[in-house]
Order: C-alpha cells, then structure tokens, then sequence
C-alpha cells in the first residue's frame, strides 16, 4: 500500500472515531443525570405590602369637629389632633388633621396608668379627678409651651365637663421613652402616662410643629 492511500484510510478513521465520539456527547446530553439541567429563572422579589394603619372612624371626626364647631374665635380652625381611645395603645391611634388639606398623619400616644390598671395595652375607663392617673375624653384647647421633667412640654385646658381639671391635674403634651415605636416592637403596647398624651421623644417636634398654641386636641373612645 502505498504511503498516499494508508495517509487516507487512517484520516478516514479518525474522522470516523471522531464523529462516534461527537454523537455519544450529544446522546449523553439529551439523556437525564448526566449534564445539570438549566435552572429555571429566579421570581422577582416582591416588595412587602406597607404596613395598613387604622383609619379614624368618620364618626370620631365628625365629633371633632363638632367640637371645634362650639369653641369661639379664639381657637383656630385650620388644624386639629384626634385621639381615638377605642384603639390599643400598639396602634397610632393620634391622628394629625389639616383641615384645609385633609392631609392625615398618625402616630403613637399613650394613655393614662388609671385608665389601663391592668397595662393590658387598651383605654378601659377614664376619669377627671385629680390623682386619678387617668385619661380625660373631651376637647383641649392647646396652650404655651415650657419646659419641664419630660422637656419641652405643652399645656392643655379642658373645655368639657369630661377634662375641666386638665390644667389642675397638670394634664399636658410631652415627649417620652416609653411612647416610642421600639417600645411596642419589643413589648406590644407603649407604656402609661399619668394621664398626658405622651408622643415619642424622636416624634414629639411633629405633633408641636402641627398644633401649635390655640387649636384643638379632641380624645374619645366612641362605642363601636
């Protein structure tokens, strides 16, 4: 045989071998177990759902603002807070009013240890006497700021039957520790008050900025 024809016929064969050889791969790869199959694709994350807080009760606005409807010129008329005490303390139940806007903002605020004797978390019952420790339903008119145990602090004067001795029962708006969101991640409720509407010391600037002197704070705890 000649050197031309044995170069051919072994260039034959490994054409041949090769082509055996490609084929098997493609058998294994169309097999299962050998070769991973391709990962389905990833979902997209889903962003969670923002946290729903309670919407005030109509009827709880309504009250307010019959409330402020009673008061005379001396009260202003463009802003007001409502405090909805059918609502567990865990809940931002202080609900911010711009009645020119309807813009509403909502945040924690305490109720009194009086009203709450078992700290279960809920307004159960409220009372006007001095050392009561309770809370006080009814309209407050928002009076001068100053500076005390909790900071700065503001008074209130009551305007019903209901909160008459605010003022003497040194029933104000403050900031304090216990009335801060963390305290209700880490124990499901805030802490009580002696009866004052205690906001959060990170948050209390937002509830000053929004009432301000001569506006009203109306609290209630309306029957379902």
């Amino acid at each position: 045989m000649d050197l031309n024809r044995r170069q051919m016929i072994l260039a034959g064969g490994v054409f041949a071998a090769t082509s055996m050889l490609a084929g098997g791969m493609r058998t294994e790869r169309a097999g299962t177990g050998s070769v991973a199959p391709r990962s389905a694709p990833v979902p997209a994350k889903v962003a969670a759902a923002p946290a729903i807080q309670p919407a005030m009760p109509a009827a709880l606005l309504a009250a307010a603002k019959g409330a402020l409807d009673r008061q005379g010129p001396a009260i202003l008329r463009d802003r007001i807070a409502v405090v909805d005490f059918a609502v567990a303390s865990a809940e931002p139940r202080l609900h911010l009013v711009d009645l020119l806007s309807g813009k509403v903002r909502s945040l924690l605020v305490t109720h009194g240890s009086g009203s709450d004797p078992d700290h279960s978390g809920w307004t159960k019952r409220f009372s006007n006497m001095p050392g009561s420790n309770a809370s006080s339903e009814g309209a407050y008119a928002t009076q001068n700021y100053y500076s005390g145990k909790h900071g700065r602090s503001q008074r209130l004067a009551g305007l019903d039957a209901s909160n008459s001795n605010a003022l003497e029962r040194a029933i104000v708006i403050h900031g304090a520790w216990y009335a801060e969101p963390g305290v209700v991640d880490a124990t499901g409720k805030l802490g009580r008050s002696q009866g004052c509407f205690a906001v959060g010391d990170t948050l209390i600037d937002d509830l000053f900025d929004h009432l301000g002197s001569s506006r009203l704070l109306y609290a209630a705890k309306l029957a379902a």
